[in-house]
C-alpha cells in the first residue's frame, strides 16, 4: 500500500504542476497574471484547487477513487479540447524534471523519516522557486550571446516598430518593401518579447543582414525600453496607440509613455510616430499620416495620396482595410529614408501581399472567407464589419468579441454586428451574455467549444455567404 501511495503522491503533483507550467506558458510566466487574470477562474477550482484540498482531507482510498476515476479522466479531456496545449519547450522540460526530481527526493525523506505525509505544495513550491532563479540566469546569460551576435554583423541596421493596433501589419508590409533592395530579416509571427527577440538573434538572424526589422511589445511599463536598449535601434516606428490591453496599463497615458519608451534607444536616428501619440515633431522625429488621402477601399484593396517633398504621389495597395492605408504611410515614409525611390516603393506595394489572418480573402467550397482572426482592435474589426457589408449575399460573422478590451468597446462592436450579419457566431464566454443581450435582430449562437466550429459552419452557411473571422481567442480566454 505504501508504495501504491508513493505512486499516487508522483501522480498528483506532476498532474497538478502540468496544469500550472500550461498556465504559466499561456500568461508568459507570471505567476500574478495567472492567479488575477485568468479568464477561466473555475479551471483553476476544477483542476488545481479541488485535487490540492481533497488530498489533504479526504482518506486515501476515497481519494484515489476520486482522482484515477474523475480527476484523471477530465484531466486528460481538458487537455486534448484545448486549442493552445502546453509546448515542451526546453523551459517546460526543465521545470517538469526538476519537479519530478523533487517529488522523489520528499518521498524520500517520508520514507525514511516517522512521518506518513506526502505533501504536495513543498515539491510545487521549491520547483518554482528554483526554475524561476534558474530561467533568470539561463536569460542573461541567453541575452549577453545575443548582444555579442548583433554586435558581430557589420553596418546591421535595426528598425524596431510598436503600435496598440498594426505593428505586426507593418512589420511585415516594410519587410516585403524593404527586400527589393536590401537582405532583410524580420522577426517571425509575433514575435515581440524581450525573451522571444534575444532567441530570434540567437537562432535565425542570418550574419549578412543588413536591416533587421523588430515587433516590441508589451505588458508592463519598462519592457518596450528593456528591448531597445538591448537592440539599440537607429530607426522607429510608433504605430496607432489605444485602448489595446488597458487590464494591463490601467490608463491610456500608460499604454502612451511604454509605447515611447522605443524613442529612447541610444543610437535613434529617426522616429516615425502615428498622430495618436502626443509628442511634437522636431529634426529627428517625423509625425504620420497628416497629409494622407484614402481614395477608395474595398473588396479589391486600397487607394490613397500621400504628400511627399511638396509633391501629392498615388499609391495601391491590394490588401484590404482604409487603415491599412496608415500602415502603409509608416512604411513609405520609412523606406524613403532608406533610400529607396517613390517609384519602387509603388511598385513594392502594387505587388504586396495580404498578412495572413488579418483581412485575408479567399474562397472555399464557394464561400468567401474574410479572415481577419488576427486583428483583435475595435477600430479594426470595424473596418472589416464595414468591408463585410459590401457584400451583396447572406453575411456571416465568428467572434469572441473584443479581449482584453472595456465593455463599451464591446457594445459598440456588437451593434455593428447587429446592423450587417444574418448569422452571428460567437466563440468562447467572454462576451457571451453581453452579445446576446445587445444583439436583438437576430439570435446569436453561441459556441463555448471552438472544436464544433466547423460544425456549425457547415450546417448554418452556404454557397455564397460571406464568412468573417473577426479577432480570434484561445479557449482559455
Amino acid at each position: 500500500m505504501e508504495y501504491f501511495e508513493i505512486f499516487t503522491h508522483i501522480v498528483v503533483v506532476m498532474s497538478l504542476g502540468w496544469y500550472m507550467i500550461t498556465n504559466l506558458q499561456w500568461y508568459n510566466y507570471k505567476l500574478q497574471r495567472v492567479i488575477l487574470k485568468h479568464h477561466k477562474q473555475q479551471w483553476h477550482i476544477v483542476y488545481f484547487a479541488t485535487p490540492f484540498v481533497l488530498f489533504y482531507v479526504l482518506p486515501f482510498l476515497y481519494f484515489s477513487i476520486y482522482f484515477y476515476l474523475l480527476y484523471l479522466t477530465s484531466f486528460v479531456i481538458w487537455n486534448r479540447n484545448l486549442d493552445r496545449p502546453l509546448v515542451l519547450t526546453h523551459r517546460v522540460k526543465r521545470f517538469l524534471a526538476i519537479l519530478l526530481f523533487t517529488t522523489f527526493a520528499v518521498d524520500a525523506l517520508v520514507m525514511v523519516s516517522t512521518t506518513n505525509f506526502y505533501g504536495l505544495f513543498l515539491p510545487l513550491f521549491i520547483t518554482y522557486i528554483v526554475t524561476t532563479i534558474l530561467e533568470k540566469i539561463f536569460f542573461i546569460t541567453y541575452k549577453q550571446r545575443a548582444k555579442g551576435r548583433l554586435h558581430t554583423i557589420m553596418g546591421l541596421q535595426t528598425i524596431a516598430i510598436t503600435a496598440s493596433y498594426g505593428k505586426t501589419s507593418i512589420k511585415n508590409y516594410l519587410y516585403q518593401v524593404l527586400t527589393k533592395k536590401f537582405n532583410v530579416y524580420m522577426t517571425p509571427r509575433s514575435v515581440n518579447t524581450m525573451a522571444g527577440i534575444a532567441k530570434d538573434v540567437n537562432d535565425d538572424l542570418p550574419l549578412d543582414t543588413q536591416i533587421y526589422i523588430v515587433e516590441a511589445g508589451a505588458r508592463q511599463t519598462g519592457d518596450i525600453e528593456e528591448i531597445v536598449n538591448f537592440l539599440e535601434p537607429q530607426y522607429a516606428i510608433i504605430g496607432s496607440v489605444g485602448e489595446q490591453h488597458i487590464e494591463y496599463f490601467k490608463t491610456l497615458d500608460n499604454i502612451i509613455h511604454t509605447k515611447m519608451e522605443i524613442l529612447k534607444s541610444p543610437k535613434l536616428v529617426h522616429g516615425f510616430v502615428h498622430d495618436s501619440v502626443p509628442i511634437l515633431q522636431y529634426d529627428t522625429i517625423t509625425k504620420y499620416p497628416s497629409d494622407l488621402n484614402i481614395t477608395r477601399s474595398d473588396l479589391n484593396g486600397i487607394w490613397f495620396d500621400i504628400n511627399l517633398d511638396g509633391n501629392t504621389e498615388h499609391f495601391h495597395a491590394p490588401v484590404l482595410g482604409s487603415f491599412n492605408a496608415i500602415n502603409l504611410t509608416s512604411v513609405i515614409l520609412m523606406a524613403k529614408k532608406l533610400g529607396m525611390s517613390v517609384d519602387d516603393i509603388k511598385v513594392a506595394l502594387h505587388n504586396l501581399k495580404p498578412v495572413e489572418h488579418r483581412l485575408h480573402l479567399s474562397k472555399a467550397g464557394g464561400k468567401l472567407i474574410l479572415d481577419d482572426s488576427f486583428n483583435g482592435n475595435l477600430e479594426g474589426m470595424l473596418e472589416a464589419i464595414e468591408i463585410a457589408s459590401t457584400h451583396e449575399g447572406r453575411k456571416v460573422i465568428v467572434t469572441p468579441g473584443l479581449v482584453e478590451s472595456n465593455m463599451e468597446s464591446n457594445v459598440e462592436l456588437a451593434h455593428a454586428i447587429e446592423k450587417v450579419f444574418d448569422l452571428v457566431i460567437i466563440t468562447g464566454s467572454l462576451n457571451a451574455k453581453l452579445f446576446d443581450k445587445v444583439i436583438k435582430h437576430t439570435k446569436p449562437i453561441i459556441l463555448e467549444d471552438k472544436s464544433k466550429l466547423q460544425e456549425v459552419l457547415a450546417k448554418e452557411t452556404h454557397i455564397g455567404d460571406l464568412i468573417l473571422f473577426a479577432n480570434d481567442a484561445p479557449n482559455f480566454i
